[in-house]
C-alpha cells in the first residue's frame, strides 16, 4: 500500500518507519522468530508481536509461504502466456474461467493489446502444449507464449 508523495517524486509508504522495517525483515525471512525480528528492528518482542498482528489485521501482511524451487518439484518449464479475447464484446471473466487450472501461478490484468498475462509452470513442452489448449478452450482466447530460458532473480520483496 503506497501513496504518491506531495512532490510527485514517487511512492511514499503509508507505514510507520518501524512497521516498514518489520515488513522488510519478514519479506526477507518469513520464518524469522519474533525474538530475532525484535533484535533486528530494535523493539521488544511484545512490541514486535503487536505490530505484526496489526499489520496482518490491516492486510499489509497477507500470508506467509515457502518459496519452492520449481525445477526441484518437477516443474522446470516456466512461461508467460498473454491472452487476447477472440471476441472483444465477450465478458471480461477470464480469471474466473481459468481459476481451476492449477498450472497458472499468477494472473495479471494488463494494459496493451493483451488483456491478461499468466505466469505458468509445467513439467515439459508437451505439458505446456496441453495447458495452452485447455486455456484456449476455457477462456475462448488467443494466446501468445514466451518461454523463460533462465531466471536471474524472482520473487524479490518490494523496495520499501
Amino acid at each position: 500500500m503506497s501513496t504518491v508523495s506531495a512532490s510527485g517524486s514517487g511512492p511514499q509508504s503509508s507505514l510507520e518507519p518501524l512497521d516498514t522495517a518489520i515488513v522488510r525483515e519478514l519479506a526477507k525471512d518469513g520464518r524469522c522468530s519474533f525474538t530475532d525480528l525484535a533484535e533486528r528492528v530494535g523493539l521488544s518482542v511484545s512490541a514486535v508481536h503487536q505490530r505484526v498482528r496489526r499489520l496482518e489485521q490491516r492486510g499489509v501482511i497477507t500470508r506467509y509461504s515457502a518459496h519452492l524451487d520449481a525445477e526441484s518439484v518437477g516443474l522446470p518449464l516456466t512461461a508467460f502466456i498473454s491472452l487476447t479475447p477472440i471476441d472483444p464484446a465477450a465478458p471480461d471473466d477470464y480469471p474466473q474461467r481459468l481459476k481451476g487450472i492449477h498450472e497458472i501461478e499468477s494472473c495479471y490484468s494488463v494494459a496493451g493489446e493483451e488483456s491478461y498475462i499468466l505466469l505458468v509452470r509445467v513439467a515439459s513442452p508437451a505439458a505446456l502444449e496441453d495447458l495452452l489448449r485447455r486455456i484456449r478452450e476455457a477462456a475462448k482466447v488467443s494466446t501468445r507464449t514466451t518461454v523463460v530460458l533462465s531466471t536471474p532473480y524472482e520473487g524479490r520483496a518490494p523496495a520499501l
